[in-house]
């Protein structure tokens, strides 16, 4: 089952008095267990379009299908229910609690999920062995390299198990180098973990390592790469 499903979906911004179209008649299919990357110019809708996959914005026309459901019509506390079990965020400025530990930080998400302590504590270590920073648990995110705080978030974007994980530049505020080690390691846990990833980006390196890319203009979806006939097995 495609993770995401998008059918002829319309969304348009009203500023003043002018309407703004920001997406149109955009039909996507995003595969299971891939890596995909959407591309484009500033303002070319590509930000707008990871926030309708990821249920943060709703269409104004079309249908929006993540997970098996359609969320169009959901309740915003329905919606954000469902973004919470079925969807992990990673974001450009890292978006960590600065008052919490890197423990803590990946272990908010199991606390609003109500996960029993144990495995929580299982889960959580679990995840920062995972992205190399076992020894790190007790830090806070101002004790931390831009990178450490990277591999955090992406420690805490999979904490609850999500079908999708979505990031926007992820690797924007990060140097080449350390943003060629979270593109290896967001490709290594998409791999162990079973989980989809899709990214809006302008960095070649996101862009060279994508199973699928999006690229999308003015609102429209002008092309769709698909550069594996399969998404690679899981290790």
């Amino acid at each position: 089952m495609h993770p995401v499903i998008l059918k002829q979906v319309g969304k348009t911004y009203r500023l003043d008095a002018v309407n703004v179209p920001a997406l149109i008649d955009i039909n996507l299919d995003i595969r299971p267990n891939c890596f995909t990357v959407i591309s484009g110019p500033s303002g070319s809708g590509k930000t707008t379009l990871l926030n309708m996959i990821g249920c943060i914005d709703r269409p104004d026309q079309g249908e929006v299908i993540v997970a098996g459901q359609s969320v169009r019509t959901m309740s915003d506390d329905a919606l954000s229910d469902f973004r919470a079990r079925h969807l992990g965020f990673i974001f450009q400025n890292f978006n960590l609690l600065p008052v919490l530990t890197a423990y803590e930080n990946v272990e908010y998400p199991l606390l609003l999920a109500q996960l029993p302590a144990a495995q929580r504590k299982q889960r959580v270590l679990a995840l920062l062995d995972a992205v190399g920073l076992a020894d790190k648990a007790k830090h806070r995110p101002g004790q931390l390299s831009g990178g450490q705080r990277q591999r955090v978030a992406i420690a805490r974007a999979l904490a609850p198990a999500p079908q999708l994980v979505l990031a926007d530049e992820p690797t924007a505020n990060l140097d080449s180098q350390t943003g060629a080690a979270i593109i290896a390691l967001m490709r290594k846990m998409q791999r162990e973990y079973h989980v989809s990833f899709v990214f809006s980006s302008h960095d070649p390196q996101v862009q060279a390592e994508a199973d699928d890319a999006v690229f999308i203009r003015d609102g429209r979806i002008i092309g769709i790469e698909r550069r594996s006939t399969q998404p690679e097995a899981s290790l």
